[in-house]
């Protein structure tokens, strides 16, 4: 959600050529508060940035400043990590005093549910379990989410583009393609990457001489999957890629590309 708020708050600034420091102003001091009645329903308030509504003031002050002005109000005294409410600060502090102190490896956290989630990771209980496909897991945020395989289910929606997505974080990696971001870098040329599988394919491909990826046919070794399945295709024939002008199929996108260009005159995308 927060990376769509900053591609809310991105497209602003260039349509009306605010600095973000202006943005964030407007947000907190204009028009950030509307009240609603509908009838005999109560007055909801809300956010001029996003649509959201909420039925208390402070709920729309709070979600202001987490999500559009970034603001951390309330830092701790121990390891000066910020938070945005004083409850969140005070789940915080319990990591500090031991409160909810795993006995197996000392690792501390902020509430017993997080303590009992963990404590799951040394006995390998996965007490939630999938009525369709009998997969088990330990949290049950882990079921929700994987029971949306079974059912279609795709609730988070770019609103740039529309494209729905099972889980929030695909959603997150895909805003990337509206706003350009590149924040994975590599340390040894500076390339940026908008995921982090890309940026370690890059260091294997172009700084390492590492082949991971064997071909059990004959035995050479490769630097990416990608490589290795285009090789396979060699051994087994394989020609997944046909042009709908003719009959002639090919091994790999590429030379199918190179086919519509050169035959039938057509630089499309495939």
């Amino acid at each position: 959600m927060l990376c769509v708020i900053s591609v809310v708050m991105h497209h602003h600034r260039l349509h009306t050529g605010e600095s973000l420091t202006e943005v964030i102003d407007k947000v907190k001091n204009e028009a950030d508060i509307t009240e609603y009645r509908h009838d005999d329903k109560p007055v909801s308030y809300l956010c001029s940035m996003c649509d959201k509504r909420f039925p208390r003031h402070k709920n729309l002050r709070r979600h202001i400043r987490r999500l559009h002005t970034g603001e951390n109000s309330y830092a701790c005294s121990q390891c000066q990590k910020e938070f945005i409410s004083q409850d969140a600060l005070r789940h915080h502090m319990y990591i500090h005093t031991s409160k909810y102190k795993c006995t197996d490896c000392d690792q501390c956290f902020p509430s017993s549910r997080h303590l009992i989630e963990h404590s799951r990771s040394h006995s390998g209980e996965k007490p939630f379990v999938c009525t369709v496909c009998g997969k088990q897991f330990a949290i049950s945020h882990q079921l929700v989410r994987h029971s949306r395989i079974h059912s279609k289910e795709k609730p988070y929606r770019c609103f740039v583009c529309d494209k729905v997505f099972r889980q929030s974080a695909h959603l997150t990696v895909h805003m990337r393609v509206h706003t350009g971001e590149k924040s994975y870098i590599c340390s040894l040329c500076n390339k940026s990457f908008s995921i982090s599988s890309d940026l370690q394919r890059h260091k294997l491909c172009v700084h390492t001489n590492q082949r991971p990826y064997l071909c059990t046919y004959c035995g050479k070794m490769f630097k990416t999957n990608g490589q290795l399945k285009l090789h396979v295709r060699i051994h087994t024939g394989a020609k997944p890629y046909s042009c709908g002008h003719c009959s002639y199929v090919f091994t790999s996108c590429k030379d199918l590309k190179r086919h519509l260009l050169k035959s039938h005159n057509e630089g499309m995308s495939v």
